[in-house]
């Protein structure tokens, strides 16, 4: 059960669990199951989180975080002993050192999955492990001193885990944010409770409940659900509706237009966060942002909003989240965050759209729903969002990514082969195009499977593993056609099917998929990317220019590669310093890529900087010390001659041969 051996450690706040999971894939869930047992489960959450903020893995001293035990104990903790210093301090020591430690007994938290049996003596019922075990779960609890001055460390690293493989989880946040949103939950409904509510007010309640919610009483999600409704009803009417209590337990700082990277689009723009995985199992994050990938995907397809591309949105991933922050790093006015928790064949979603120039929340919902009902819940927080923003999608837009599946299983191994695809690797690779036939074997007109499968003998190609490459490129074009053809209206196929003609020079067949994408998901910044490599590529600088520009601009952090090919059209137009400036980003989101620092080396050439040009050169090399500018200019597919002989001379210059 427990062994000294890298792991983790989850906090959840929501249900009061707290899992310790371990590589050798099993894992202990503690249920802290009473108001006396929560609060010593918050106890052990403010001592990490403490951790956390030093860094470091050390004792905490009580005393100086009294205010916040007396607000743990009078509010989760129901005022089961006295919040006063002398009474408090000394119960928690007493637990710490007697209670908590026993793995045995569990006299403060009841351990899921497992049955008490009859134990030696006196002893009663108990839980059965290993001494190495109950050593191991006894010497996470650490203390110095006693009563009123006691210390204590909850320490993790006695069971090989780093405060980095620890987190706290509440309300769809992580870590420091989930214990801010968690104490201020508290005094919120505190506050609530000691004073007395107008009767025309409009209040939102507290949107954590710590007991299930009784048969008959009015619970907090149809209470919302009726809040929405008159909302809904308002916004028809032309009305106005001024909500003063919003469902984030946390004041959201608000945005500046002044600060913000990129000038606000002149449409409503917006980021989706990636989704958290709340689900037990950790390896359950594919589905999480598969959920993610598919609301945007759905979004995107509505030509009056702005959407940001998943790259972009992701790189909040597992990241303390401020809304302003992340409106101002990508441009944007409106963010979506929720959190995912899937039990079987159940799943459990929360959302939040807020309005980051305001901090108000323009809803929020949760969801409880039976997975086969995954992908119409999908279309129906895409909806949610364009009722809000007074948008709406064509009448056959809706659910692009999930359209014609009649399997889920076959959708779910598909979800998770396009994670694997996403990492980039060898290994994850062949495990995504595993999943990728799984899927297609048992739903074999599931047009997204054969996407997978193509994409994932183009990666191939881009690894190094494809022998030879002429061979997994023609395999990619079949099984992308076949796609198509079972799914005409899904523009992801067609925009890849027009990259991979580009990659073959078959000119003629490739500009009407580009087109034909884009007419399908405007939002597209992989099918703009992708018309405009080809314009570049068929020596049409000028006209790519401005949609790689845009493609960039819904994808504020979009890979190097992007940032190279705009390189290369300003280069071609002359736009030298332009060029340099693109290359140098490019170098700066793959500082260990020897491609980078080669079209660093062919701008700066151009430029007439020689000098810099050699030292770009040098890293070239140095990355690669078997470039060859020959091998370079055969991967090149410019259908003008004299645009490649272009930058040979250029690379020639700079020193490469």
């Amino acid at each position: 059960m427990i062994e000294s051996s890298r792991s983790g450690v989850r906090i959840d706040l929501n249900e009061f669990k707290l899992h310790l999971y371990l590589r050798n894939k099993s894992q202990l869930t503690l249920h802290f199951n009473s108001p006396s047992r929560r609060f010593y489960l918050s106890v052990i959450a403010l001592v990490v989180n403490e951790m956390k903020k030093l860094g470091k893995i050390k004792s905490i001293s009580l005393q100086e975080h009294l205010d916040q035990l007396a607000l743990l104990n009078e509010s989760i903790g129901d005022a089961a002993g006295s919040s006063e210093k002398e009474n408090l301090l000394p119960r928690i020591y007493r637990k710490w050192k007697n209670s908590l430690p026993n793995l045995e007994e569990a006299p403060l938290f009841k351990i899921l999955g497992r049955k008490k049996e009859e134990g030696d003596g006196a002893i009663g019922k108990i839980y059965s492990f290993t001494d190495a075990e109950k050593d191991a779960w006894a010497n996470l609890f650490e203390y110095m001193g006693s009563e009123e001055n006691v210390r204590i460390k909850f320490a993790i690293d006695k069971i090989g885990v780093g405060l980095n493989e620890t987190e706290i989880i509440f309300e769809g946040s992580r870590n420091g944010d989930a214990w801010n949103r968690f104490t201020s939950s508290l005094k919120r409904n505190g506050k609530e409770k000691s004073e007395p509510r107008e009767d025309s007010a409009i209040l939102e309640p507290s949107p954590t409940s710590f007991s299930p919610p009784q048969k008959g009483k009015f619970t907090w999600l149809s209470r919302h659900q009726w809040i929405g409704l008159i909302a809904a009803v308002g916004i028809l009417a032309g009305g106005v509706i001024i909500v003063k209590h919003y469902l984030s337990p946390t004041p959201i700082m608000v945005a500046s237009v002044d600060r913000m990277k990129y000038p606000l689009p002149d449409r409503p723009s917006i980021a989706v966060l990636p989704f958290v995985n709340m689900s037990e199992d950790p390896n359950q994050d594919f589905f999480s942002d598969g959920l993610t990938e598919e609301v945007i995907t759905t979004l995107s397809k509505s030509p009056h909003l702005f959407v940001i591309a998943r790259n972009s949105a992701f790189t909040f991933k597992g990241k303390p989240i401020r809304i302003d922050h992340v409106a101002e790093q990508l441009g944007v006015r409106y963010v979506l965050e929720g959190s995912v928790r899937r039990e079987a064949m159940r799943v459990r979603i929360t959302a939040q759209f807020i309005d980051a120039l305001t901090g108000h929340h323009l809803w929020a919902e949760r969801y409880d729903r039976e997975m086969k009902e995954i992908l119409t819940l999908q279309d129906e927080i895409a909806l949610k969002i364009m009722t809000a923003l007074h948008v709406k999608l064509q009448k056959d837009d809706a659910r692009v990514m999930a359209r014609g599946v009649k399997n889920l299983e076959s959708y779910l191994k598909a979800m998770e082969g396009w994670q694997l695809v996403h990492r980039g690797t060898k290994e994850d690779n062949a495990l995504a195009r595993s999943l990728a036939r799984e899927a297609i074997a048992l739903d074999p007109n599931y047009a997204r499977g054969f996407h997978l499968l193509a994409t994932t003998h183009v990666r191939d190609v881009w690894l190094g593993t494809a022998k030879p490459p002429q061979e997994s490129l023609e395999r990619a074009i079949e099984i992308t056609q076949k796609a198509i053809a079972l799914d005409p209206t899904d523009d992801n196929p067609r925009s890849f099917l027009a990259y991979l003609y580009a990659m073959t020079r078959q000119w003629d067949k490739g500009f009407p998929e580009v087109e034909k994408a884009l007419a399908l998901q405007p939002n597209s910044p992989e099918a703009l990317y992708n018309l405009g490599a080809f314009l570049f590529l068929a020596s049409k600088p000028e006209e790519a220019i401005p949609l790689f520009k845009e493609s960039i601009r819904l994808n504020p952090f979009a890979p190097a590669g992007h940032f190279r090919t705009l390189s290369g059209a300003y280069c071609q137009t002359h736009r030298h310093e332009e060029a340099i400036e693109m290359a140098k980003i490019a170098v700066q989101r793959a500082p260990e890529s020897h491609a980078s620092y080669l079209q660093l080396a062919a701008v700066l050439s151009v430029g007439g900087y020689i000098e810099e040009a050699r030292g770009a050169a040098a890293q070239v090399l140095k990355i690669n010390p078997k470039f060859s500018v020959q091998q370079y200019a055969g991967a090149l597919a410019f259908k003008d001659r004299s645009h490649l002989d272009y930058m040979i001379d250029a690379l020639h210059k700079a020193g490469l041969k």
